[in-house]
């Protein structure tokens, strides 16, 4: 078992497109990340859920092998650049948001794991070998091939349809809703930049004489210099003409059209789909206090959900810990409660429940 690379980095090979390609919904993660990208509300959206999940512990039967293992987890470390177990859980949970699946490997090195491997979905093929069983590929030369290790590699998928080894992104749904809210955006920008910057049509009406109209081409110059220079920037100044001119502001009698309600909208679809409170993305929609204690327990049971597609990933971490340290204790992932709120709620619970027992138990007596 001893790997001393990574296996699901990109093989080193001529037109580096084409052998990663991946048929597998390329397309779509591409889609995803222009999502994120054009969209400030998703991608805040998804950040906060990561920040959210909040960390976790291991408790361990043995307390030898409990600090050992948070040692490990605090300090192994990952990519190129992070330190770490959190900075893999957190990278692992964005990209199976963003994707619906989330590919990690365990780098071993010297009979122990040396690093946490956050792959792309672009190095990697995900196939459903059979109905229990996922598996790993790789391009190489031109081919897929497994994985040489497959029970060093991280695999999860979000809600897959039966039999198939590809998740469905949490942005499922949101192409449609996203482009109409950009439509409005552009055409906001467009409109004030026609309506907003203020431009005038200057008219210059020539008399019915012989001498007006043969020098009308003369005097739309000088008016037409002489208005350039009134409306120089930085300099304020009057602009003085001889004849029938008239001034209009162009556009001035045009209405910019309402867009809060539309894109309110749109922004309620988004923000239904990420399933986080509106008032935790800066968006001050009317809301009672009733409304948002509900909102907030909704999500908690969200990232209880998230957490729960998590804890096989860093059992499966822990256990080959172990393995590799000849160790044999039972563990458990301890996670931090979630907000204050949960840990008042909770230990007003416990106080609630321990006065119920007491009082049962002076009425038993």
């Amino acid at each position: 078992m001893a790997a001393k690379s990574v296996q699901t980095s990109p093989h080193a090979m001529p037109f580096t497109e084409i052998g990663s390609y991946v048929p597998l919904a390329a397309g779509q993660r591409r889609l995803y990340d222009a999502l994120r990208e054009a969209v400030p509300l998703i991608d805040a959206g998804i950040c906060k859920i990561l920040r959210l999940i909040g960390e976790f512990e291991i408790k361990a039967s043995d307390k030898n092998t409990e600090r050992e293992i948070n040692s490990f987890l605090k300090n192994v470390r990952v990519n190129s650049t992070q330190l770490g177990a959190e900075s893999f859980i957190d990278g692992y949970l964005s990209q199976l948001l963003t994707y619906g699946n989330a590919v990690g490997e365990m780098v071993v090195h010297n009979g122990q794991i040396a690093a946490l491997y956050n792959a792309s979905l672009d190095d990697v093929e995900l196939k459903a070998a059979s109905p229990l069983e996922i598996q790993v590929l790789r391009r190489e030369n031109g081919k897929s091939v497994p994985v040489r290790y497959p029970q060093l590699v991280l695999c999860s998928a979000l809600n897959p349809p039966p039999g198939s080894a590809a998740g469905v992104s949490i942005l499922h749904g949101l192409p449609f809703v996203s482009n109409i809210l950009l439509q409005i955006f552009n055409t906001i920008g467009v409109n004030w930049e026609r309506l907003g910057n203020v431009r005038f049509a200057v008219t210059y009406k020539p008399p019915g004489d012989g001498e007006g109209m043969a020098y009308a081409k003369e005097r739309a110059g000088q008016i037409a210099s002489e208005w350039s220079r009134a409306m120089q920037k930085g300099s304020v100044s009057d602009f003085i003409s001889v004849g029938d001119v008239s001034i209009k502001a162009i556009g001035a009698d045009s209405q910019i059209l309402d867009s809060e309600v539309p894109v309110r909208q749109m922004l309620e679809q988004i923000v239904a789909k990420l399933g986080i409170p509106p008032f935790l993305l800066g968006l001050s929609w009317s809301s009672t206090e009733r409304m948002s204690s509900q909102q907030a327990d909704i999500l908690t049971s969200e990232l209880e959900a998230y957490r729960r597609l998590l804890n096989p990933v860093i059992t499966k971490i822990c256990s080959m810990w172990m393995r590799l340290a000849g160790r044999n204790a039972d563990f458990t992932i301890d996670w931090d409660d979630i907000t204050l709120q949960d840990a008042t709620e909770l230990s007003t619970a416990r106080y609630q429940n321990a006065r119920a027992d007491k009082i049962l138990k002076d009425i038993g007596k």
